[in-house]
């Protein structure tokens, strides 16, 4: 529970932060590349640790009934493509940030 409440103490931290990087007018700064950034390795990290999670379940549960590898390997493919969506969306997010943003 600790570390739950550190995650989200450190998100609150990094948009607070973000704030007032994007309420500049854009004469010099660069802090909003920064910001991308952290965001992006936030969203990788995040996603990497719950793919990792959902493979250890997967493969205990393969593990405890190998009659039900077909609906396990289903629900784990789905996980994983819903998690990875995440990433992927957030570097999308990134790139229209990224150009759309003065340099």
């Amino acid at each position: 529970m600790k570390r739950f409440y550190l995650a989200v103490f450190i998100s609150i931290v990094v948009l607070f932060v973000a704030f007032p990087v994007h309420a500049e007018d854009g004469t010099g700064s660069h802090w909003h590349y920064i910001t991308i950034g952290f965001a992006m390795a936030f969203a990788s990290a995040i996603c990497g640790l719950a793919q990792g999670k959902a493979i250890s379940s997967a493969c205990e549960s393969l593990a405890r009934n190998p009659g039900a590898a077909g609906a396990i390997r289903f629900a784990l493919l789905l996980g994983l493509v819903l998690i990875e969506s995440l990433v992927l969306y957030t570097l999308l997010i990134a790139f229209l940030l990224y150009f759309k943003l003065p340099a």
